[in-house]
């Protein structure tokens, strides 16, 4: 089974990348949409290590979006490009451009979210996964931010040992482009709470039990209306690659 890639044009004329795997594009009662993380790719996150395939064998149309300045999307420098809260709306348009009446959301860390966001505002999936998201990670982006602006910042003096170090190293590993990286970072803001409190759908927060990245995920599923906490083994980095995270999601997907 092959991965199809298309390009699709947002509102505002950015060209972005959309992978697809299994089903037929217009089954929508049966598509998942999977938002990866900061820095990295629906290759990387879903696809590379199989998760995309356990979903697609399971009956599922996945949809993968390559958010903007990441991936095969393109990286405008322009600040314009970036307004407040546009990877929200880029999967607003996604889900408008693929008519889709009937789907489920799914994150990893930058992911999570941005699906957050997407349903405060008026997203209505059927289902919703959260991974790599604790309650502290959105209602503390701030913090989060700066750290990640200082890793742009100070990239090329950065030394092994320095807590910015391991980022700025997976950054040159995916071949980020720091200038579209550093504008599509003032583009987020803290969780507010209404964004939560409109989680009314059955949702699943999937952390890595050495994952504390993003705070905690048990405190976020308590603080949300319909959710429960399941854990798989690694941390924010190696837990993407462990098949329990793809097993895991392929059977919250799947269930009636």
């Amino acid at each position: 089974m092959a991965v199809e890639t298309q390009m699709w044009t947002a509102s505002d004329g950015v060209e972005l990348a959309c992978h697809r795997l299994g089903g037929l594009s217009g089954d929508g009662a049966r598509t998942v949409v999977l938002l990866h993380g900061l820095f990295s790719s629906a290759e990387v996150n879903w696809i590379k290590y199989g998760h995309a395939a356990k979903l697609a064998e399971a009956g599922l149309t996945v949809v993968m979006p390559d958010l903007r300045a990441h991936g095969q999307s393109a990286k405008p420098h322009d600040p314009a490009a970036y307004p407040l809260g546009v990877l929200a709306r880029d999967l607003a348009e996604l889900i408008a451009h693929l008519g889709l009446a009937d789907y489920a959301l799914g994150g990893f860390s930058l992911g999570s979210r941005t699906v957050v966001q997407a349903v405060g505002q008026g997203a209505t999936p059927r289902r919703v996964i959260l991974g790599g998201m604790g309650l502290e990670g959105l209602r503390g982006w701030l913090r989060r931010k700066h750290f990640f602006i200082e890793v742009i910042d100070r990239f090329d003096t950065l030394r092994h040992g320095d807590p910015h170090w391991l980022a700025a190293q997976f950054m040159k590993t995916m071949k980020i482009d720091r200038v579209a990286a550093r504008c599509l970072l003032e583009t987020f803001e803290d969780a507010k709470d209404e964004w939560l409190r409109s989680l009314t759908m059955p949702t699943m927060l999937l952390c890595g039990a050495e994952d504390h990245d993003n705070g905690s995920a048990p405190k976020l599923a308590e603080a949300l209306p319909n959710a429960t906490y399941v854990e798989v083994p690694g941390t924010h980095m190696s837990s993407v690659t462990r098949p329990e995270l793809g097993a895991a999601m392929a059977e919250f997907f799947t269930a009636p």
